[in-house]
């Protein structure tokens, strides 16, 4: 079992169940593939992982989502992991919001929906190769 993963946030199912897909046939099994749907579950996530010892090579988060937004989540995730890549996949986040998570989380990149599959996965796999 990888012990390496990959980290969709998203507070539409059907958004977390694309991105499973894409990833799947994408890199297979190299990696493991969690979801959540709110940036609270997915703290809750890194944080078990840590415990586990798995680490969470990148993170593709949503912006506008009940409870935290995405930029206010990746900044959090960047102060106790600095070395998770952050990609913030959104259709509606603003770009105050984009500026905050590039100075305050190292946002990667930042796609809109709906997403071009092949930008997702060249995203991915260029964000991999620089770990």
């Amino acid at each position: 079992m990888p012990n390496a993963a990959i980290l969709c946030v998203d507070d539409e199912v059907v958004i977390l169940k694309s991105l499973e897909i894409e990833l799947q046939e994408a890199f297979a099994s190299n990696y493991l593939y969690e979801f959540a749907e709110s940036a609270d579950e997915a703290l809750e996530i890194i944080d078990e992982f840590d415990e586990e010892d798995v680490r969470i090579l990148i993170i593709v988060s949503d912006w506008l989502m009940p409870g935290i937004k995405g930029d206010e989540f990746l900044i959090q995730v960047h102060q106790k992991f600095p070395k998770i890549i952050k990609v913030m996949l959104t259709g509606q986040a603003d770009e105050e919001a984009i500026e905050r998570a590039e100075q305050h989380a190292n946002l990667y990149r930042c796609l809109h929906k709906p997403w071009n599959r092949e930008e997702l996965i060249q995203t991915i796999q260029s964000a991999l190769a620089q770990l």
